[in-house]
């Protein structure tokens, strides 16, 4: 299973349908849950908020500006490869703030999309595209160019 995990809503109605968009694609490929938490006033509040979700079981991907970036491809392949040694990947898109120190701790590994700084509820669609794109990768079906 590919879990999301999100500090925070995403409020405009255009990002929730890109969002659940991607969301319908995906789970023709793979079972996919997303996670909303509270955005909270401090990064302690929001780790105990994300640490209820977290599962030693599972492969944790943090998504950091400071993140190893990849190609669409290597994409595709690091998440092929991880589903064989783990049964999840969790995603960790935090807010504002950031992700908590002790939560990227227990990160297995760090990625970025950019040096640039999104809007959550953008950038949420931008991972799922990614993950809708790697699968289409994975199965050589027409989509990625």
């Amino acid at each position: 299973m590919i879990k999301i995990l999100c500090v925070g809503k995403i409020k405009e109605e255009y990002l929730q349908k890109l969002n659940a968009d991607y969301q319908k694609r995906i789970q023709k490929y793979h079972k996919l849950e997303i996670i909303e938490v509270k955005d909270e006033s401090t990064l302690n509040l929001e780790k105990e908020h994300l640490e209820k979700y977290l599962s030693t079981k599972d492969y944790i991907i943090t998504l950091e500006i400071e993140g190893k970036k990849l190609t669409s491809e290597e994409f595709a392949s690091k998440l092929e490869k991880t589903f064989v040694r783990y049964p999840n990947i969790t995603f960790i898109i935090g807010s504002s703030l950031g992700i908590p120190e002790e939560i990227k701790k227990k990160s297995n590994f760090a990625l970025s999309f950019s040096d640039l700084t999104f809007p959550h509820g953008l950038f949420r669609g931008m991972l799922l595209e990614q993950i809708y794109r790697a699968f289409k990768i994975l199965n050589h079906e027409t989509y990625h160019k």
